[in-house]
């Protein structure tokens, strides 16, 4: 009798442990759903929401209280309806929807995109009786690599625009010595270059007029013979680097030829907003040697123009007594 009593208490003791560690199992599971920073959520066989943790509360705006009881079309938009309808086909099929990407609806209205994953729940005998979904809201990372898409399109295109730019200014230079073609085409692609690190600043947007301008006369600037004045104003890439290229070439021929080339020569740029649209740019050398309008276009000149023309604007070129005046205009 005793040997049977002690057979009972035994078994008695084993499954109060096992049911304890059923309660352990259920109340850890439990705590990960709740503490789930994706929405885990539940549903009977008719779309009908029966449970709702805290992340689908934040992911979609709804209280436990508001959700549950509800169909699950509450954070369905109107034109996707028809999504629910086949995502229950397959789980009464008993089949596992994986990672379906989608948009679904806050409570405030707002649209964001989900990863969702939906299994389903049977009972103790084996009978599909609803859904489980674990939705991710995935609306910055999508935004992220949108992002990173159109960034790189972007890259691609400037570096070729850059490139083309670099190899029209190669073709475009000539000089007597190998050195001396050394010198001016480094020159050229340089200029290229300090318009492209402005760009980095404006994630390519473009280029401050003033900042690109001070770069390029940065070797002659003393406040006294190089002077710059206009209104602030941001350049396209395209444009920026024409007129970068252009003031190199100014710049340049005035060290040589010009202004920059006598000790009591000035040189001044402004710039201007003009009726039509576009940006009026004024270069004014004073000072220097009698300007002397050549024979024919030097390179200089005719890098100038294919490189602003290329960008549907003009140039001018005047050839005074008191210095060369050249006046640019470019699409804003």
């Amino acid at each position: 009798m005793t040997q049977k009593h002690d057979v009972g208490i035994t078994r008695a003791q084993q499954i109060e442990a096992a049911l304890r560690e059923s309660e352990q199992r259920l109340r850890w599971l439990a705590s990960i759903v709740e503490s789930s920073d994706d929405a885990i959520v539940s549903k009977n066989l008719d779309g009908v929401i029966t449970s709702w943790n805290s992340g689908a509360e934040r992911i979609f705006g709804y209280s436990a209280s508001e959700a549950i009881g509800q169909p699950i079309t509450l954070v369905i938009p109107q034109d996707r309806q028809g999504e629910e309808r086949e995502i229950l086909t397959r789980i009464r099929r008993g089949e596992r929807v994986d990672h379906f990407e989608t948009i679904r609806q806050r409570k405030n209205g707002v649209m964001i995109v989900v990863s969702l994953t939906v299994s389903p729940v049977k009972d103790a005998n084996g009978r599909i009786v609803g859904a489980s979904k674990i939705a991710r809201d995935i609306t910055e990372q999508k935004k992220n690599q949108e992002l990173i898409v159109i960034l790189a399109r972007e890259a691609e295109h400037r570096s070729k625009n850059l490139l083309a730019n670099a190899l029209a200014t190669v073709n475009l230079s000539q000089s007597s010595s190998p050195e001396g073609l050394k010198e001016i085409i480094a020159g050229r692609i340089q200029a290229l270059a300090n318009v492209c690190s402005l760009f980095a600043a404006t994630r390519w947007i473009g280029a401050e007029i003033s900042e690109i301008a001070t770069q390029e006369l940065a070797p002659y600037f003393d406040g006294k013979r190089t002077l710059i004045d206009g209104p602030q104003t941001l350049l396209a890439p395209d444009a920026a680097q024409a007129v970068a290229v252009t003031l190199h070439e100014l710049a340049t021929n005035a060290a040589k030829y010009g202004a920059l080339s006598a000790p009591g020569g000035q040189v001044r740029l402004e710039w201007s907003h003009v009726a039509d649209g576009r940006l009026r740019l004024r270069w004014t050398e004073t000072g220097g040697p009698v300007a002397h309008k050549p024979t024919r276009k030097g390179l200089g000149s005719r890098i100038i123009e294919q490189m602003i023309v290329q960008q549907k604007g003009e140039v001018r070129f005047d050839w005074r007594k008191d210095g060369l005046v050249c006046e640019i205009k470019v699409p804003l």
